[in-house]
C-alpha cells in the first residue's frame, strides 16, 4: 500500500488553510459487531471527520466512563482483538487512503504483541497514529522508537491538572496533536467550562507548538460549536457510542444514525467558523 507523508499533518494543515476546526469522531472497532466497523468508519468520513479515532478493545478501560465500556464489552464478546481492529482498518484503506486513523486504547495489548512487531503491523494496515493513555512520557521511550522507525504519531493526552513542566515534557515527544482532556473524569462525565478550557489552551500553546484536540464532554452539536471556536480539533465520543448502543440489535441502522448525528456536529462546528 502506499503511505501518504504523515496523513494527520497534512490533514490538519489542509484544516488550517481552509479555515476549518477539524472533527475527529471516536468509536470503538468491533462495536456492536466487526461487520459494522468499516462502513461506519466510511459514514463518519461522508459525515464530515477529518480524522478517525478507533478505539481498541480492551477488558480493563480504566479511562472510559460506562458507556464506552461496554462499547468494549461489546466488542470483546464478539471476539474483537487489536489483531483483528488491524485487519480492520486494512480494509477501510482498499476506499479511503487519505482519511488519517488514529488508535486510543491502552498498553497492555501492544506489550503482548510486542512494540516492534505491533508497530509494523498498524503501519502496514494503514493506521496513523496512537493513544496509550496509560504510557506516562517518562515510561514511553521503547514504545516510542518502534513507533518513530515507522513513522507512526504518538498522541498524548493533557489534563486540567497537567502543570506547565508536564505539558513540556509531553511537547518534547508528542506528535500529530494532543488531546486536551476538558474536564475532570472518565470520558462521558461532567460538563464543559469553557472558560477554563480556553486558559488552559492558552497555556498549552504556550509550549507545545502541535494542533490541539478537545474531548471528554462535548456531548452535542452546541458543545461542539462552542470548542470549536478554541481548538483545532473537536474530539467526540460518548455521545456517539451512546448512539450506537441505542442500536446495537439493529446494527443495519447504526451508519445512517451516527452518520446524521455527525453531520449536525459538522455543521455546528463549521458554523462556529464562519
Amino acid at each position: 500500500m502506499s503511505r501518504p507523508v504523515n496523513r494527520i499533518a497534512a490533514r490538519f494543515t489542509a484544516c488550517r488553510e481552509q479555515g476549518r476546526t477539524a472533527l475527529i469522531p471516536f468509536i470503538t472497532a468491533g462495536d456492536p459487531t466487526p461487520d459494522v466497523t468499516v462502513p461506519l468508519m466510511h459514514q463518519l468520513v461522508a459525515s464530515g471527520a477529518d480524522l478517525i479515532e478507533l478505539g481498541v478493545p480492551f477488558s480493563d478501560p480504566i479511562a472510559d466512563g460506562p458507556v464506552i465500556q461496554r462499547a468494549t464489552e461489546r466488542a470483546l464478546a464478539q471476539g474483537m482483538s487489536l489483531r483483528g481492529l488491524l485487519e480492520l482498518v486494512r480494509a477501510f484503506r482498499i476506499k479511503d487512503d487519505r482519511t488519517p486513523v488514529v488508535l486510543m486504547g491502552y498498553l497492555n495489548p501492544i506489550e503482548v504483541l510486542g512494540y516492534t512487531e505491533f508497530a509494523t503491523a498498524a503501519a502496514e494496515a494503514g493506521v496513523d497514529g496512537l493513544l496509550i493513555v496509560d504510557v506516562p512520557p517518562e515510561e514511553g521511550h521503547e514504545l516510542v522508537a518502534a513507533l518513530q522507525a515507522q513513522h507512526l504519531d504518538l498522541v498524548y493526552l493533557l489534563a486540567p491538572t497537567s502543570d506547565a513542566g508536564r505539558i513540556e515534557r509531553i511537547g518534547a515527544i508528542a506528535s500529530g496533536f494532543v488531546y486536551y482532556v476538558s474536564v475532570k473524569g472518565v470520558t462521558g462525565s461532567a460538563n464543559l467550562d469553557l472558560p477554563a478550557v480556553t486558559e488552559r489552551l492558552s497555556l498549552i500553546r504556550s509550549v507545545i507548538d502541535l494542533p490541539v484536540g478537545v474531548g471528554f464532554g462535548i456531548k452535542d452539536a452546541e458543545t461542539a460549536r462552542q470548542v470549536a471556536g478554541i481548538a483545532d480539533a473537536v474530539i467526540v465520543g460518548s455521545a456517539i457510542v451512546s448512539r450506537i448502543e441505542a442500536l446495537a440489535d439493529r446494527p443495519a441502522e447504526i451508519p445512517t444514525v451516527v452518520g446524521d448525528f455527525v453531520a449536525s456536529l459538522r455543521q455546528a462546528i463549521d458554523g462556529a467558523g464562519a
